[in-house]
This record gives structure tokens, sequence and C-alpha cells, in this order.
């Protein structure tokens, strides 16, 4: 093992720029807080420079290296996209210029106004029995619209080889079901402006003209569907269990679950009369939306569409639209005081719309083949790291172990962009309305993953665009996926000292990895199937460690009154702990070859590996923003993502001399230990 380790970091040489000259130490002073004392307030000493220098944009509830380094994309593909020939739309460049174009002309959408959704809205108004009513909901669902429930294709659990037909329960306009259920002052407020919203865009859109119904009628007959379905959606927490997520059905059992919604007709008008199995993901939803459609008022439901469709086009429609839509979800909702201007906007829908060909440009000027190889020998080192974690863990009989092993080395990484691009040659886009392209673009997509039912799953397929600041895992196909746009700094470090790049994308790398075995990855085995391989004690001992973690983050106060969910962010912060304890282990391996300096600048490698880690959590965030992202985030908060964390990592408190009484202080008996 050691000779591989040296090669791969001999391989590594130009990626890292080892060289005998003495290395930068890649952390920023001005970053710092010196006057914070990192024993009492890491985050702030290690951030809290970076906070006062860069002070809340306004066009961002939160604002942090991490969005930094986004928007900086977006400004890379903004250039690539403006330098592409406009005129040969029948072309990839063509499309992708032509949509830009299109979306960024504000005089013609501004003339246009609510005029390229009436057809549709006009539709709707004519339903007038529930035969014409479920041919709408189809259609809808067509064009990405989605009223009382989602289609999607996903793997078999049971057959992780194959993909088959999932519905999800749907999405709600104000997100989580606990904004229509909570009684709080807070969330009494976000409705009471949420009705204003309702009222205000079904005014502009003339949907109140069009029915002769008043908007204010309208909002009140869609708050209450919404309401009821709120009611009757899975919480945050139970979606969070993929075995109370899984229940495969044949269709004759979903006929029988919900007899008033015709199902077989719903699945031939849209081209799907195959299917004879498929995954109910809340069946008792879907029980209480056939209810629901049997009962309720035929207006009531009506307007309940109409919202579907005004709410989502508002984003692609006329600047009156759009202001209104901001107002609400980026003001009212997250604290947000300007709206992002339109060219960044757009860049992030045209990279919605054709990621992978955008991608395709953006790998071939940002990302050379190179970096590619290089990031993989990164990665396999910290597979060989867990692979020691998981043999010395004193927690798990060698049973447990060697199914785990066997796991972690079946691993499907993917790395920068993949290795075959999208086809986008069958989308077709026209120069008529924005928002026409934008159902265009989902008809196109909806047709592409409505035909992998019932045919083998392509594992090779990707999650995310290669332009995407962001990594994940996906525990039905135990794949780990690192885009090129995340591999840079501050996460990648090509000209330091390699402890900051251990402590950021190195613990990243172990983040996704240890997402394979948290508290919903661990229920997966090797071929990404829903099957429990653990024994009996082993699985034990893993819940009782997981509950230490998620009791710690419970009793964090994120704001006056409200405490983070430990619950709801278990996985993410099994991952984030498991994450530090490999990258860790696994810059020690680098410190003994010789290939990472002692002190630099007054730090030592674990603590510039500390401080690279806090540094990817830098963000200034409004108070709304803190507490729509404790309710509907799994991801715990920037800070506590620091402070909450390293007080479980026993190199943490050796690196900085964390003693007890001290605030980052936790006692060895009280801290989680996983991976």
């Amino acid at each position: 093992m050691k000779k591989i380790i040296i090669s791969i970091f001999c391989t590594m040489t130009a990626l890292c720029a080892c060289t005998h000259a003495p290395m930068p130490s890649g952390i920023t002073l001005s970053n710092l807080d010196t006057a914070a004392s990192p024993r009492t307030d890491f985050y702030q000493y290690a951030t809290g420079g970076w906070q006062k220098n860069n002070p809340l944009p306004a066009e961002f509830a939160r604002y942090g290296t991490f969005d930094k380094l986004a928007q900086d994309n977006v400004k890379q593909v903004k250039e690539l996209i403006t330098g592409l020939p406009s005129n040969a739309a029948d072309t990839i460049a063509g499309k992708i210029a032509l949509l830009y174009r299109v979306g960024m002309d504000s005089v013609t959408l501004n003339k246009q106004g609510a005029k390229p959704i009436l057809p549709l809205l006009k539709s709707i108004a004519g339903i007038k029995d529930r035969k014409t009513l479920q041919a709408v909901i189809a259609q809808l669902h067509k064009k990405g619209i989605t009223p009382f429930f989602n289609l999607i294709a996903e793997a078999d659990l049971s057959n992780s080889k194959m993909d088959i037909a999932w519905i999800y329960q749907s999405d709600l306009g104000l997100g989580d079901r606990d904004y229509y259920l909570d009684n709080d002052a807070h969330t009494k407020n976000i409705r009471k402006e949420y009705k204003k919203l309702l009222f205000k865009l079904f005014h502009l859109s003339s949907y109140d003209k069009v029915t002769g119904l008043n908007a204010g009628t309208l909002a009140d007959k869609t708050l209450a569907i919404e309401t009821k379905l709120a009611e009757a959606q899975m919480s945050r927490h139970d979606q969070r269990d993929p075995y109370k997520m899984f229940n495969k059905k044949t269709t004759a059992e979903l006929y029988a679950l919900s007899p008033v919604f015709d199902f077989a007709a719903y699945f031939a008008a849209l081209g799907l009369p195959g299917i004879d199995s498929l995954n109910v993901a809340q069946p008792d939803y879907i029980a209480s939306v056939n209810k629901l459609l049997k009962n309720e008022n035929q207006e009531d439901i009506k307007a309940y569409l109409a919202w579907n469709v005004i709410n989502m086009a508002a984003a692609y429609m006329s600047d009156d639209f759009i202001n209104e839509r901001f107002n609400f979800y980026g003001g009212i909702l997250s604290g947000t005081k300007e709206l992002q201007p339109r060219w960044k906007r757009v860049v992030n829908t045209v990279n919605g719309a054709l990621g992978e060909a955008v991608g395709q440009l953006y790998v071939a000027k940002y990302f050379p083949p190179a970096a590619k190889e290089k990031m993989s020998h990164l990665v396999a080192n910290l597979q060989t790291t867990l692979d020691e974690r998981i043999k010395a863990a004193t927690w798990m009989d060698e049973a447990t172990k060697a199914k785990a092993i066997d796991k972690l080395n079946a691993f499907h990484v993917k790395i920068g962009y993949p290795d075959k691009w999208r086809d986008y040659s069958r989308l077709e886009l026209q120069a008529d309305s924005y928002f026409a392209n934008i159902i265009r673009s989902n008809e196109f997509e909806n047709a592409y993953a409505w035909s992998k039912i019932n045919k083998p799953k392509d594992k090779d397929e990707w999650g995310m665009t290669p332009q995407t600041v962001n990594a994940y895992y996906n525990p039905a196909t135990n794949e780990i996926c690192f885009p090129a746009g995340i591999l840079q700094p501050p996460f990648f470090f090509a000209d330091a000292d390699n402890a900051v790049n251990y402590g950021a994308i190195g613990v990243v790398i172990g983040h996704e990895m240890s997402h394979g075995f948290d508290d919903q990855g661990r229920q997966y085995d090797r071929d990404g199937n829903l099957q429990d391989w653990w024994q009996p004690a082993d699985a034990e001992n893993f819940k009782q460690r997981a509950q230490i973690l998620s009791n710690y983050f419970d009793s964090i106060e994120v704001a006056p009154g409200t405490h983070a969910d430990g619950k709801f962010t278990l996985g993410e912060n099994i991952a984030d702990n498991g994450g530090l304890q490999i990258a860790f282990q696994a810059m020690q391996k680098a410190i003994a070859g010789g290939e990472i300096a002692g002190e630099i600048d007054g730090f030592t490698s674990a603590q510039r590996f500390f401080i690279a880690y806090a540094g990817v959590w830098a963000a200034n965030i409004t108070g709304q923003e803190i507490l729509r992202r404790t309710k509907e985030d799994p991801h715990a908060l920037g800070k506590w993502r620091v402070n909450g964390t390293l007080p479980h990592i026993e190199a943490f408190h050796k690196a900085f001399d964390v003693q007890p009484g001290d605030a980052m202080y936790l006692a060895p008996d009280k801290r989680a230990v996983i991976w």
C-alpha cells in the first residue's frame, strides 16, 4: 500500500504544485478574525474577516465563499453563451444562444404580459367534468407543471439495475408542508403574505377575468386546496426513511388506491401504456388526493391548477410577474433585498434547459483532461483511508465490515464531466416567447426521463451538470460525483500547500463517501438495492452513535426560539463528521510522505486543515433565510457545519489546544464517532 500511495502523490505533483520551494499556506489571513478565540467560536475566528470584507449583497439571502464561486462560474458561463453564433438555431450552439436571447428580451416580454399563459389558463377554466379535468392534468404534467403529484423515473430499489416509474407527492407553493400547518407568528405571517401573492398574480394573469371570479376568492380556494394537500403529505423526517418511501405496487393496486383519478388514462396520455408496476412513494397521500378529487368543488380544483401554471410561469414572464414573485419568495421568505440581474437569471435557465451542452463548452475551457485524472488519484487515496477506518472500527463485527468494504470498493466515481454527453438535437426552440421555450424544454426533459421507465439503469448518466458547484452521492447507483465546477478555490488550490486541499476538497470527497454509510445510505447495498446487510448488533451500535449527533444538533439554537433539526440534518451531519475524520487521516499519510510542510504562516498543517474547512462555509445570511433553511434544508447552516461539527473531532481539539471550559470543547464521551 505504501508504494501505491507514494505513486499517487508523485503522479499528483503538477496538481499539488509539490516542489522543493516553500509553498504558500493557502490561508488568506484577512479572512480570519484573530480577535476571536478559536477555542470559543471557531467559525468567527476562521471566517470573521471574510464576513466583514464581504457584506451581504442585496441580491442574496445568503452569500458565502461557496456562493461566490458559483457566481464566478455564472460569469464564465455567460461569456461562453454570449460568444456563441446566434444565426444557426438548428445547432446546439444556436439553441443555447436563442434561449439566452429570448430570455434577455425584456421589451418583448413586457409587451406580451400574460399572453403566453392564457391558452393554458383558458383550458383549465374550460374544464367541465372529471374526464376533461384528467386530460388537463396529464397535459400540465407533460409540460413540467405538476399539480397533485409528480411522475419520475428512478431505480427500482428491489432491483436497482432497472428504472421504474415513481409517483411522488406534489410540490407546494410554500415549499415545506409545515408552512401550512404551523401556527407560530412567523409562519402565520408568511401565509398572510403568500395569500397576497396569490391575489396579485391571479389578477395579473387575468384568470379572474377569464373565470369571472374575484382574485381574492381564487386565492382563498387555492390556499384551501394546498392546505389539504399539506395535511396529507409525508413529513420531511419520514421522507428520509427509504423503507417508508419505497412502496412498489402493481398498477391494479394503484387503481384501487385511486379509483377517482384514472391512472390508466393518465399513463396512456403520457405515452406510457405499458406500465404494470411502479413505486408509490407516499400511498396515503395519493389516497387523499383521490378523496379530494372526489369531494372538492371543481372551481376550487381549477383555481389550484391555474395557480400551478401561474406560479411556475411567473419567473419567465413580464417584469410585473417577476417582481411580485420575487417580493414574496425573495423578500418575505428569505430576506433578499434585490432581484438578481436578468442576465444571471437567464444564464441559470439556460444551464437548466441545456445543461450538458453548456457543460461541454465549460470543461473545454476551464477543466483540462489532466485535472480529471489527478482528481481521480485523490479520490482513490480517500477511499483507501475510509477502508482503513472501517477495518479499525471497534463497534462493528467482521461480517458487517466486509460488506461495508465491498460497498466502498464498488463506488462508481464520476469526476469533472461525463464520458458521454447528452443529445439535445430533438429539442426544438423558437423565438416566440420565453415561457413557450421553457415548456418545450420541459416536454423534452420529461420525454427523456419517462423513456427510461422499465429499462436498464444507465449508471453513467450524471445527476449534475459539469459547471455545477456541488457534489453528490446517489445510493441507488452507489456513485459519488464531483463536477468540474467545484474543483477550484476555495475547495481546491493548485498553488498552495496541500493541507488546505485536504481540509477543503478532501473533506468534500470524504463527505460524499460517508453518505454511502449515513443513516439513509447505509440501508442500500453495493448495487443500490434497499437491503439490510448489517448484523443486528452493529446496526444498533450505528443508531446509538448517530443519535448522539442528532441530539447534539437538536440542542443548537440557530435563532431566538428556533433550534436546528438534528433528525432532518442527520445524514449531512454524519457526512461532515465522516468527511473530516477521513480527510484528516489521509493527510497524515501525505505528511509522512513529505508532501505537506510543517508550520507555515504560523499555522501547523492540522490548523491549516481546519481553517480551510471552515473557510468553505464562510457566509453572511439574513435572519429570514436562517429560519427558511432550518425548515427546508437537510444541511445544517454554515456556521454550525463548523461550530457544531468540529467539537466531535479529536484532532481539532489537539490542533487548537481546546480544553474543558472552552465553548468549542466537548467531552470525549459526548462526541459522535462513526466513520
